[in-house]
């Protein structure tokens, strides 16, 4: 019998609990006075959780560590000025689908992302690309305060000129390509669900260190398996051995509520008649087996339950060792009165077993193997089938995705993330499931411009990758219309581009002695000359939080051009010139956001002027210039 505790919390336990959930990284292990391992916090690590230049700590502990990885956190955390300006001409149903393809920098992109996707990612995938010494990697350098980034990341730049080779000669083989890693997978957690998972394709030169980093981002104790795909390539490559595998980790945004989803398999052992239903059944032990199964487990689980003798039954693994069941005396009851409890007898004594019907189908939904996935689709033959040509090099395979899909249980609306989009073979795999069940799943792809060797096929036509990436998804997806799906009356195959660019506000870096006289009447505007109203309501969207796939529509309201999103949720009237006409009739509407561009009001009387009109028509709107 369990003891009460008698003192009062250990409130030091529970802190420690909530760093965990915020900062999984700054838990590390420690001893206490008599030798005994115990959970501590890193204060050096928790420092720089929440200052914005890299803090020193010497002291030593168990942790993964390498050159650069205080400037990573750094990375993680800096502010950008930047935003995201849609692409109508690079879209596919820009005004009604709920997809979304990001050109640009991925760690910029999530940073971008936080607010608006904030917990609302189902799945996560990602391919990085492999440490092989001849890839490219993104070369960050955030060994800055964050108030001198957000300044530098203010101004124009090229956008490919953050790849660099990582190179074994190079000396930071393994450590800048953690570094790369471990900025974007801090800010990808933020994007899970609580029932979210991450899946990362990687092979064996970083799986031991991208296993590790998982841990300290995610938590070990969310780990979820490391599932090994077969491959074909490799036998010619590899020196000693044929390396046929790769490996797909696995994470839990929080495993307390992941569920994996279960794969379909060929109903066998279904032997037993139901007398009642006709129905074919098999036994199942009520009674827990392998992990976790013994009473110390899971003291809840050991309970008696009345045999068909009368007498009391508890879940014992053997003659002298206590055990518990499978549910709670709850769903225990409801089984037994339900009929759903059989009782056998052996050698004196009776053990009970639930009765599992076979699916009418004549298959069953069992648990995912992490063990060899065998998938047989091509990614280079899904390529070539679309485009007639090999077009791109080693893509994921079609097929790949779906499996790893229904293994984090996607289904619905869900939103699946994809970072290092490449080809887009997400995207094309989250267009498929949802022609195959009706669902309405989104994607959400992210790929730099990254130019495309000049040799190649592609270069001669798309130039990019990311032109590759949009090609891919338009061809898949009218590919899919084409062949009469079975669900494609209402699939969505379209998607919004929007490319990240420097912020549409004017800068206020240049000083007054270095104004140019025809700089002068652009330095007047609080906006870039060469942005567009457009621009102006996504990045609105992104300050307030709100899902870039939200239906914008565009009228006439008082003589001006006003957009409205979500139907009428967000009202934006950019007009040079505001009019007090045009501000009672958006407030008549009563949205639940207003914005305005702050030069548009002709002086602070005409400000205040909107804002009474506002607190007397529709108090409830909250009211922002820009």
């Amino acid at each position: 019998m369990d003891k009460l505790r008698m003192t009062s919390p250990d409130l030091t336990a529970a802190n420690i609990d909530k760093l965990a959930e915020l900062f999984p990284s700054v838990i590390t292990e420690s001893l206490d006075a008599e030798g005994n391992p115990l959970r501590a916090v890193d204060f050096d690590l928790l420092r720089q959780e929440l200052s914005d230049h890299i803090v020193e700590g010497p002291q030593e502990r168990y942790q993964l560590n390498w050159p650069g990885k205080r400037a990573a956190a750094i990375a993680a955390n800096a502010p950008i000025a930047k935003t995201l300006r849609p692409m109508r001409e690079d879209s596919v149903n820009f005004d009604t689908t709920k997809n979304l393809f990001i050109e640009g920098d991925n760690l910029d992109a999530l940073k971008l992302l936080q607010e608006s996707y904030i917990g609302k990612v189902k799945l996560i995938y990602i391919d990085p690309p492999y440490n092989t010494g001849n890839d490219f990697i993104y070369e960050d350098d955030f060994a800055e305060t964050s108030v001198d980034y957000l300044a530098r990341s203010g101004q124009a730049s090229e956008t490919g000129d953050r790849l660099v080779a990582n190179s074994e000669a190079n000396g930071r083989f393994h450590s800048d390509w953690l570094s790369m890693m471990y900025s974007r997978l801090r800010l990808a957690r933020n994007l899970l669900k609580d029932e979210g998972s991450i899946f990362v394709s990687i092979n064996d030169v970083e799986s031991a260190q991208l296993r590790k980093l998982l841990d300290e981002v995610f938590g070990p104790a969310n780990f979820g398996a490391q599932l090994t795909v077969k491959t074909s390539g490799g036998r010619q490559d590899s020196k000693h051995f044929a390396v046929s595998q790769e490996y797909v980790l696995v994470y839990a945004r929080s495993i307390a509520h992941f569920q994996a989803g279960r794969l379909p398999k060929e109903a066998t052992g279904y032997t037993k008649i139901d007398p009642e239903s006709g129905r074919m059944y098999k036994l199942q032990l009520l009674r827990k087996w392998g992990d976790n199964s013994l009473r110390s487990d899971r003291p809840n689980l050991y309970y008696s339950i009345t045999d068909p003798d009368g007498n009391d039954c508890f879940p014992m693994a053997d003659s002298s060792t206590e055990g518990c069941w499978r549910w709670g005396p709850g769903r225990m009851g409801e089984a037994i009165k339900s009929g759903l409890v059989e009782w056998s007898r052996a050698s004196g004594s009776w053990t009970p077993y639930e009765k599992v019907f076979a699916p009418s189908d004549g298959e069953v939904l069992t648990k995912p193997f992490s063990t060899m996935v065998d998938v047989r689709g091509s990614g280079a033959g899904s390529i070539r089938a679309l485009f007639d040509a090999k077009i791109f090099s080693y893509p994921k395979s079609v097929d790949l995705i779906e499996l790893l899909m229904r293994m984090a249980d996607v289904h619905g609306d869900d939103v699946v993330l994809d970072f290092f989009a490449g080809s887009s073979t997400t995207a094309h795999a989250v267009i498929s499931q949802n022609a195959q069940d009706a669902g309405n799943r989104r994607f959400i792809m992210v790929q730099l411009d990254e130019s495309v060797g000049a040799d190649s096929i592609a270069a001669q036509e798309y130039g990019t990758i990311s032109s590759i990436s949009r090609e891919r998804i338009r061809r898949a997806g009218s590919s899919l219309v084409d062949s009469g799906g079975v669900a494609v009356g209402g699939l969505d195959i379209g998607f919004r581009t929007f490319r990240i660019d420097t912020t549409n506000m004017a800068h206020t870096f240049t000083t007054a002695d270095d104004l140019k006289q025809l700089e002068l009447t652009e330095a007047i505007s609080s906006v870039k000359r060469d942005r567009t109203d457009e621009d102006l309501l996504f990045q609105v969207l992104l300050d307030w939080g709100l899902d870039l796939a939200e239906s914008v529509s565009v009228e006439e309201v008082g003589g001006r051009r006003v957009m409205s999103v979500a139907g009428g949720a967000v009202i934006a009237c950019f007009a040079e010139e505001v009019t007090d006409d045009v501000v009672k009739q958006i407030a008549g509407r009563r949205p639940l956001r207003a914005v305005f561009l702050d030069a548009g009001f002709a002086d602070d009387a005409a400000r205040i002027n909107a804002e009474q009109v506002f607190r007397e028509s529709s108090p409830e709107t909250e009211v922002r210039t820009i």
